[in-house]
């Protein structure tokens, strides 16, 4: 990861493309940003000065729009990226949510335990496929690509 411990992220913001969403909807959003900014090794390739950067994501005909900025507002890059590759498995990720809160009244531990484990691999898999769509265009360590993959499932989530 180049840029030390100035290749991070110290604001993310969702552009009015978004919209806005129910209260709970909205919470889990400010969560997914909240834990980004926390914790995230954030660097866009080919960045010569250096971070800390802005992130403002958009969503514009089923593009995810990554503008990233520095501090002082300065362009640095901005990265449109397709949908389609993470439709599947932001939308088996929603299935299995779904599963896992429904089991979670009723189920039994071992139950829950086994759909944990596969929302956590599903989870593990859009985060793989969202780190390997910005290679070479943003260099990001696993736990910031979850992160990520956390904020643009919140971003479809309906409730």
């Amino acid at each position: 990861m180049s840029g030390g411990c100035h290749a991070r992220l110290i604001d993310v913001e969702l552009d009015s493309s978004i919209g806005r969403s129910t209260p709970d909807i909205e919470h889990e959003r400010a969560v997914a940003i909240f834990d980004l900014i926390e914790e995230n090794n954030f660097y866009p390739v080919g960045d010569e000065k250096g971070g800390p950067y802005k992130l403002i994501i958009s969503l514009i005909e089923r593009r995810l729009i990554f503008s990233i900025m520095r501090e002082n507002n300065e362009k640095v890059a901005t990265h449109i990226l397709s949908l389609t590759p993470l439709r599947r498995v932001v939308r088996d990720y929603f299935l299995i949510c779904e599963s896992y809160y429904e089991a979670i009244r009723s189920a039994s531990p071992s139950k829950i335990e086994a759909i944990d484990m596969g929302r956590r691999g599903l989870h593990n898999e859009g985060s793989q496929t969202l780190q390997n769509r910005l290679d070479g265009k943003i260099e990001m360590d696993f736990d910031t690509a979850r992160r990520l993959f956390t904020l643009v499932c919140v971003l479809h989530w309906r409730g």
